[in-house]
């Protein structure tokens, strides 16, 4: 695949539900909040992230966030729902949108612990990436996550995402200490590559442990 030099027209990213067949991504709602309430307050799944919704006021504003973010076209939240069971399992979004560049970014992904180590992230990555590069006709895709966060790390490796470097004393976060961003990406060139990658991981039933990722 070959990058395109034409500008996306806007709305480039709408909303749009994702089917796999563990997971699907459904575009986030309040409808959600409750089954997210069940899954989310595990503290080891917010410990590097800048957000830290711990409790039900802190994942309704989150939400809230989420939403408004939405409305104002500068993000597309997804519910990550169980396939099998319809209940909300986590959350990812596509962030920091550039039609002009046809740039965006990947994040805000996160996992119930039970979905965690179970190939579900690997899924969500395939679905997001495949809309971004097919249907949207990105010509890259990006990640950033604490350079802390090895698990998180791990896992954008796992997919064939190459590591660009550190930006570092990068985000203040709630509990004090600086917070250096590590960043990855997957280009349009890398595409066909890693998405062989990922079917064939997921066919063999590899999987990859993610808590969280910053956007």
């Amino acid at each position: 695949m070959q990058p395109r030099l034409d500008p996306a027209e806007p709305p480039w990213v709408s909303p749009v539900t994702l089917p796999g067949d563990r997971v699907r991504l459904e575009p986030l709602s309040l409808d959600h909040l409750e089954g997210l309430a069940e899954v989310a307050f595990d503290p080891s799944i917010w410990s590097l992230t800048i957000a830290r919704p711990t409790d039900l006021a802190g994942l309704t504003a989150w939400l809230d966030t989420a939403l408004t973010n939405l409305a104002a076209g500068t993000e597309m939240p997804f519910a990550t729902v169980d396939a099998q069971s319809g209940r909300p399992i986590g959350s990812t979004r596509f962030l920091n949108i550039s039609p002009e560049n046809r740039r965006l970014e990947i994040g805000w992904t996160w996992l119930a612990t039970a979905a965690q180590r179970t190939g579900v992230n690997r899924e969500v990555k395939l679905l997001q990436l495949t809309h971004a590069f097919e249907t949207l006709g990105a010509n890259r895709v990006e990640f950033k996550t604490d350079s802390r966060n090895d698990r998180s790390r791990a896992a954008l490796l796992g997919i064939g995402a190459v590591f660009e470097g550190i930006f570092r004393n990068h985000v203040i976060m709630p509990d004090g200490p600086l917070r250096h961003s590590a960043w990855y990406s997957v280009t349009v060139e890398d595409w066909p590559g890693v998405k062989a990658r990922l079917e064939g991981l997921l066919r063999a039933g590899g999987s990859a442990a993610v808590a969280a990722e910053s956007g």
